[in-house]
């Protein structure tokens, strides 16, 4: 397209045209027109883009994948500009820009922009804006993506914890509803047999036999007991499948040989049930309750940890609960790869002044990536210690370590180690704005078998 016709494009452009006609003209003259089809790829993720984009028509979109699929996270139409621009330090596009509709391009080699800057004084600073506002837009966005990666490590966390308690609460449950329909059927048959105080009395007795102090039996003593047991319930003609349930309570045959002297007959085998019954009862009560203060106490760490319902406003944090609940939230994962996840804190650590969702999610992003360099089976070591007039929290792993060649790219946005999939390239960088933003400093060291992330946060002033 010749210079006349895109200086005359250039002047109804909504972000530029109202820019010095020479200053158009000289976009005119160095720029280079191109027509892109709709649905087909600009450019690539991981390209360098090596121009600036002055979009006249048509409508253009970056999807980025952090780790969550591909997302539009921004659109340019006609009257917008984009891609390198003077000044701009993006070395590589994070995603694919593709085109939505039939689009119309000036391009604009970077090459020039020494000379832009010069002699284009208001499209560089109108270009600067942008910019400005673009990088504003994908920080926002990878904080958003960091935020849900975070989330949906938590919440695979918080099922897998979730699920042994809640199998038990289940489980035992369904054996309660079993064990309520025998213990009303037994009473009924007791209530008949017109017990005497006397026999009450033997089956109160026997009741605090039936207790929960079993002791620890080896299998060999176990199937011995309840042999036993088996025993003497067929001695008395009672039912000799209760003497699992017995044994599970502390049943012995001497218990129940006096239980039969109080009550002989047919009332003996209701007594037997009854108790163990009422026994198995309160056992399977005692796990209910265990399970779900295990529940309980799990859905607290997630509320801390997260913050939820609290203002995002620094305050003087104890650090020694966010990192008892980070690594709490994280042993599944060190379980499944056989590595021993250790916290050690030192007492009496000094309050640092923070926004306490901040730093839980970065002991949750130092620690996921830990456990993810380890060796199966490895150590994962973190801790808390007073230092340096304020606290210094170290994650330590004995992998690999970090490669002198990658080192001082590990904090760069999207760069990552792990396979396609597997890594968004956010976690450190999103860990280190963290941490500045909250006034600390991030440091690490690293060699072949031992790599060390330091995590440094100023002392919170004294309150009166």
């Amino acid at each position: 397209m010749a210079a006349d016709a895109l200086l005359e494009r250039l002047q109804q452009h909504r972000l530029l045209g109202d820019a010095p006609v020479y200053e158009l003209r000289y976009l005119a003259e160095h720029g280079q027109f191109k027509h892109t089809p709709k649905g087909d790829f600009y450019i690539r993720k991981g390209e360098p883009p090596d121009s600036l984009w002055i979009v006249l028509s048509g409508r253009l979109a970056i999807y980025v994948d952090r780790g969550l699929g591909p997302r539009r996270v921004l659109e340019w139409h006609g009257g917008d500009a984009s891609g390198a621009m003077p000044y701009s330090r993006i070395g590589v596009s994070p995603g694919d820009v593709i085109a939505l509709e039939p689009s119309d391009l000036l391009l604009v080699n970077r090459s020039y922009f020494p000379d832009l800057t010069r002699e284009c004084p208001t499209v560089t600073t109108k270009l600067v804006h942008v910019m400005i506002d673009r990088t504003r837009t994908f920080n926002s966005s990878e904080r958003q993506d960091e935020k849900m990666i975070a989330l949906g490590r938590i919440a695979a966390g918080l099922a897998h914890e979730l699920n042994n308690p809640a199998s038990a609460v289940k489980r035992s449950a369904q054996q309660l509803a079993g064990l309520i329909d025998q213990a009303e059927s037994s009473t009924r048959v007791l209530a008949a047999a017109n017990l005497s105080a006397a026999q009450l009395d033997a089956m109160d007795q026997a009741r605090v036999v039936c207790g929960f102090a079993t002791g620890e039996l080896t299998p060999l003593d176990r199937a011995d007991r309840e042999e036993a047991l088996d025993d003497c319930l067929v001695a008395h003609n009672a039912d000799s499948t209760l003497a699992g349930a017995l044994l599970d309570t502390g049943a012995t045959p001497d218990s129940l040989n006096r239980l039969h002297t109080a009550i002989p007959g047919a009332a003996f085998d209701a007594a037997a049930r009854w108790i163990a019954v009422c026994c198995s009862i309160r056992i399977l009560t005692n796990e209910i309750m265990t399970a779900s203060t295990r529940m309980h106490e799990l859905v607290s760490v997630i509320k801390r940890s997260s913050y939820m319902d609290q203002a995002q406003v620094p305050e003087a944090l104890d650090l020694a609960q966010g990192l008892r609940d980070s690594v709490s939230i994280l042993q599944h994962k060190a379980r499944a790869r056989s590595v021993t996840l250790n916290l050690t804190l030192q007492p009496g650590l000094p309050r640092v002044l923070a926004i306490g969702s901040d730093l839980n999610q970065a002991w949750s992003n130092l620690v996921d990536n830990a456990l993810d360099a380890a060796p199966s089976p490895g150590h994962v070591d973190v801790s808390a210690t007073a230092e340096r007039g304020g606290v210094i929290v170290r994650v330590v792993d004995d992998g690999p370590g970090i490669p002198d060649n990658i080192r001082e790219k590990i904090f760069d946005a999207f760069f990552t180690t792990k396979g396609p999939g597997k890594g968004t390239g956010l976690g450190l960088e999103m860990t280190r704005r963290l941490v500045f933003r909250n006034g600390g400093d991030i440091e690490v060291d690293s060699a072949p078998g031992r790599t060390e992330f330091r995590v440094l946060l100023k002392k919170a002033p004294e309150q009166s």
